[in-house]
């Protein structure tokens, strides 16, 4: 059975983090979201997030969404990345 969507994005949050010596608390201070959810996101527990969130991490960390998120390969598929329910063309 494939892993849920939501289970292949993969937060940075941690690393990005490290690599600025900042922390999650002052990361909540400078972009105005709860110390909560941003542990959420950081913990691979987040469902989904919000534009505006997604911006603010952005620009505080002076990243791009493609540094913040990542999609884990689907390895339930084949290596021609067709996966059992992929149309045929």
């Amino acid at each position: 059975m494939p892993a849920p969507e939501t289970e292949r994005v993969v937060c940075h949050l941690e690393e990005l983090l490290d690599a600025r010596g900042m922390t999650l608390t002052a990361l909540s201070a400078a972009i105005g979201v709860t110390l909560e959810n941003l542990s959420v996101l950081k913990n691979q527990r987040a469902k989904a997030i919000r534009f505006s969130t997604l911006v603010a991490l952005c620009d505080a960390l002076g990243c791009t969404p493609g540094d913040l998120l990542t999609v884990a390969p689907d390895l339930q598929r084949g290596l021609d990345g067709a996966g059992p329910n992929q149309r045929e063309r």
